[in-house]
């Protein structure tokens, strides 16, 4: 019974019992000194008066002279006990009974389920998804064991409920008419969580996010709709933003053969390009070359017009015939594409992307504390000396796949101090701290809750998957409502954030505009840019996909 009792009322009960036993163990001690000890008998009554005036520290009657060394030590050491009673009593015994009294109760009952999304135990996987509930205002619960972590969640405005897997059939109950399930625990705690939910009537949808690959196999067959493993999701995406043999730089590029290539410069504060509008620049005008877009702190924006700034410390994606690109070369700093990749954190995201990586073809350093197979070299990413034992100035990108982001704060300024060209790419745990890493000098940052929120979102919000990255598209279009255009200079073009980079007419593809060009209503338009971007040139030029003929 007593055990069952919260924290605070267990202490308040002590204090109450051991509050009255000690007045009555000082005052008989009190009693009996001042008999043999003073020679002055006091009564128990005047001794209970004395010890109750001690440990109140409100002071002494007329009782307050005592004669003999033995007598004023004691006397003295009951002064001091009242005192540290005082100072003991209200933070720890008083404060903390009144505030569980006041405050809000958590929840240990799941509330009506329908239509409502159960996560078992939050963690930093689901932290963008829940955003994204809260943004669509689709409904959730979070079934959280640490009551801590309950209680700050609840602070948050998350509906919570406190409680055990193993707690209760009846409080759990309601899960069976819920929309879905999303385990969020450790890979033995997740296999626990699907067999409850099984055996209370759960029967739709339940989605496991595994930290082994191993265990895919035994969730699906215990009950899990479908098992994810959003690390090495991470692990892969990280490797694609490093390596073009793994994500190619645009796709479709392959349609216009060697005419047009693409390229990625780094706008530096020095550099001629920095906050000057494309109308000043007139790339196109002077170079041939078309700006589709530029990487800022991991958003990729195209550009919507003349009036786009290029952006200090922007990573700029141009795309013109290969002597064009080799001309602006010389305006901006090139993205390097040739050395090594250099990791920085052999757990298991660097374990799967040094995986992907070499698979590719690809030439990787890997850095780590600890000597162990696979490791190349061992050290303080922050230390000068490693990084000239793994040649990051050398490299064509650096990963960080540390395990904490304060360390990876550190890290990225170190290595963005010593290599300031090389990209650098880095994994993040929480998705608030994306931010700070590019504060400190991230290309680009990925976290494992965007990685989970992606793949979830798919499947509990209708919404269709989107990549870690916005990706760069040619597309092969109609000429539409183009014809008789220019495919420079049109407002209409410039809305939609779509570029025309080329026009095929006849068997000739056109790179490079005159002065006076128009489309014809019988050319193939190659037109770039992202996913959205080239779906809202579709829709503002009524333009069909047009299959490819074989380019000479």
């Amino acid at each position: 019974m007593f055990s069952k009792l919260k924290r605070s009322t267990r202490r308040l009960l002590f204090l109450l019992a051991a509050l009255p036993a000690t007045v009555l163990v000082l005052g008989t001690l009190y009693m009996l000194g001042m008999t043999h000890i003073e020679g002055s008998p006091r009564s128990f009554l005047q001794g209970l008066q004395w010890a109750s005036e001690t440990l109140t520290t409100t002071g002494y009657g007329g009782d307050s002279h005592w004669n003999h060394p033995a007598m004023a030590l004691f006397v003295i050491a009951g002064q001091f006990m009242g005192q540290f009673l005082v100072f003991l009593i209200f933070p720890i015994f008083m404060l903390p009974f009144f505030e569980e009294q006041f405050e809000v109760k958590l929840a240990n009952t799941l509330p009506p389920m329908d239509g409502v999304v159960l996560f078992y135990r939050h963690g930093p996987a689901i932290e963008t998804l829940l955003d994204e509930f809260v943004r669509t205002s689709s409904p959730f619960v979070i079934l959280e064991e640490d009551m801590a972590l309950a209680r700050k969640l609840r602070d948050r405005g998350y509906n919570v409920v406190h409680g055990q897997l193993t707690e209760g059939q009846t409080a759990l109950a309601p899960v069976a008419r819920a929309r879905a399930v999303v385990t969020n625990a450790g890979d033995h705690a997740n296999a626990t969580c699907t067999l409850v939910m099984r055996e209370l009537g759960f029967t739709g949808p339940l989605f496991a996010l595994a930290d082994e690959p191993l265990y895919r196999s035994p969730m699906l067959k215990i009950g899990a709709t479908d098992v994810f493993t959003p690390a090495h999701v991470l692990g892969a995406a990280l490797a694609s933003r490093a390596s073009v043999r793994i994500s190619p730089p645009a796709e479709g590029m392959h349609l216009l053969g060697n005419a047009v290539g693409m390229a990625e410069f780094r706008v530096r504060a020095s550099s001629p390009l920095a906050g000057q509008r494309l109308s000043d620049l007139r790339l196109r005008e002077r170079h041939g070359v078309t700006v589709i877009g530029q990487w800022l702190a991991g958003v990729f924006t195209t550009s919507k017009g003349p009036a786009t700034v290029v952006e200090p410390g922007a990573i700029l994606v141009a795309v013109g015939s290969p002597a064009s690109l080799e001309t602006v070369e010389r305006l901006a700093m090139p993205i390097r594409r040739t050395g090594p990749i250099v990791l920085a954190g052999f757990g298991a995201v660097g374990h799967k992307v040094v995986e992907l990586l070499k698979d590719a073809g690809e030439d990787c350093v890997v850095i780590d504390w600890a000597e162990a197979p696979g490791v190349d070299v061992v050290g303080n990413v922050l230390e000068q000396s490693t990084l000239d034992k793994a040649r990051v100035r050398e490299a064509s990108a650096v990963i960080l796949a540390l395990s904490d982001d304060g360390e990876s704060v550190f890290a990225t300024a170190a290595v963005r101090d010593y290599a300031p060209e090389v990209p650098l790419i880095v994994r993040v745990l929480r998705s608030p701290n994306i931010t700070r890493l590019y504060r400190a000098g991230a290309d680009f940052a990925i976290s494992v809750g965007q990685v989970a929120g992606q793949i979830l979102a798919h499947h509990l919000l209708a919404e269709q998957a989107v990549g870690v990255e916005n990706g760069i598209k040619f597309s092969r279009l109609s000429a539409g409502a183009m014809a008789g255009a220019s495919p420079w200079h049109n407002p209409a073009l410039d809305r939609t954030g779509a570029k025309v980079v080329a026009v095929e007419r006849g068997e000739q593809v056109i790179v490079e505009f005159e002065d006076g060009f128009v489309v014809r209503s019988d050319d193939a338009v190659f037109v770039c840019g992202s996913i959205k971007s080239l779906e809202r040139y579709q829709r503002e030029f009524h333009a069909a996909t047009v299959q490819p003929d074989a380019l000479r």
